[in-house]
């Protein structure tokens, strides 16, 4: 069977279809609010600021240009992963809250997905305050007054919680994870005009620096398939049962661990914590105090893309979060407590804390390379770029990370919806 026959089975299937259908539906409405511009903004000089403003222009590939366009979708989901990242940084703090999400089920997550929400709205009013601010700074917008302030900052933060509420419909009736998809729509709703610019600025004599680009491109995907779909099988036995005249387990299985189990969260945090001291500076890069001025100016040139300390920051970060956020969902004492229940055990390891301990640290060392190669993957562009001297349709290693993981995680989905319905693979 071939992949257009696969593709034709999928939209047979009346269920698979209507979610593909309602994901679909869901970037279109995310598009569509993407190019609806708050009133009273001048957009030919908001363009123009954004071209010429590497931090920025990051945080717009990642709004799909909603940010260029001053939409009231501007921030993206930004306020809401930042708010994520708050609430599960709070669980190292507060014992409750990490009981909540780790052992109450699937109850304690919706409750712990709540608060996040609730925290969004304030996140999402002061983010949208600071960007105001500093695009009155930098002079794009002018004046205004206290009602239109107010106002804009009313309609940002609406059209944030809009699209929290698409991605949270996304993740229960559509397929995969509607956060990852909203950022994927995102990014790649850039290609075009990044193609298109590539075109218009098309330069022979780089030929070779557009060959090696794409060669390393190219190289970056397949490595992020191959980290993202590498595992290490921990063999698993289960002991022979009798009850009544029926004997159960007795049977070897395997428990799979991913090189990669925070999947592509780690870089969305690094990216929202890298992108506070950028915005901080260009806040206050005009301050009427001189040394507080010096300081901003200091951390914009700093925190630029690009920048060598940049790189380093960025690179570490990702390789903390990849550790924190698989501590924070994976939990080898509570695999080792369900194994024993169900009267399985790892072969020459005992049941209990000595499974557990195993388990640690079998994660730790497989967790280091995949941490190690994230955080390469992620600054690699930055090296390439300074290389090739190649930015015009340089999307970015973060970029074609979130696209490859999204799109390997949604085939995965649609793979056990297929399965489970007892047909073939994609």
């Amino acid at each position: 069977m071939n992949a257009w026959q696969k593709i034709l089975q999928i939209f047979k299937i009346p269920e698979l279809r209507n979610k593909i259908l309602f994901v679909l539906g869901a970037f279109l409405v995310f598009r569509i609010i993407a190019n609806i511009p708050v009133p009273g903004i001048d957009i030919s000089k908001l363009r123009s600021f954004f071209e010429g403003n590497q931090l920025f222009g990051l945080l717009n590939l990642f709004t799909g240009g909603a940010m260029s366009n001053f939409s009231v979708a501007m921030l993206g989901l930004g306020p809401y992963i930042t708010a994520l990242i708050i609430m599960q940084l709070l669980t190292m703090i507060f014992p409750g809250l990490e009981q909540l999400y780790k052992e109450e089920g699937e109850a304690g997550r919706q409750k712990f997905n709540q608060y996040a929400r609730l925290a969004t709205v304030p996140l999402a009013a002061l983010q949208s305050y600071a960007m105001i601010g500093i695009l009155r700074n930098q002079q794009v917008i002018g004046f205004l007054s206290t009602f239109q302030l107010f106002t804009t900052i009313l309609v940002i933060t609406a059209g944030t919680v809009f699209l929290m509420w698409i991605g949270e419909l996304i993740s229960e009736k559509g397929i995969g994870n509607g956060v990852s998809l909203l950022i994927f729509a995102g990014i790649v709703a850039r290609f075009p005009s990044s193609f298109r610019q590539t075109l218009t600025t098309w330069d022979p004599t780089k030929i070779p620096s557009y060959l090696g680009f794409v060669v390393i491109g190219l190289l970056v995907i397949v490595g992020v398939v191959i980290i993202t779909e590498g595992r290490r099988n921990i063999p698993v036995s289960y002991a022979k049962r009798i009850r009544g005249n029926r004997m159960y387990g007795g049977v070897s299985t395997y428990l799979p661990m991913n090189v990669n189990p925070a999947g592509v969260i780690p870089i969305i945090f690094a990216l929202s914590i890298m992108l506070f001291p950028g915005m901080i500076g260009n806040f206050f890069a005009n301050a009427s105090t001189p040394w507080i001025a010096h300081i901003a100016r200091f951390l914009r040139d700093v925190f630029t893309r690009g920048q060598f300390i940049y790189s380093i920051v960025y690179f570490v970060l990702v390789l903390l979060f990849t550790y924190f956020y698989t501590a924070v969902t994976f939990d080898p004492k509570n695999i080792a407590e369900n194994l024993q229940k169900m009267g399985g055990f790892i072969p020459g390891i005992r049941p209990g804390k000595p499974t557990s301990d195993f388990l640690n640290f079998i994660l730790n060392r497989v967790l280091l390379v995949g941490a190690i190669f994230l955080g390469v993957i992620a600054i690699a562009p930055n090296i390439v770029q300074g290389a090739t001297g190649v930015t015009t349709f340089a999307v970015g290693g973060t970029s074609i990370l979130i696209v490859v993981a999204v799109v390997l995680e949604t085939i995965r989905q649609i793979d056990s919806q297929l399965t489970m319905r007892e047909y073939e693979g994609l």
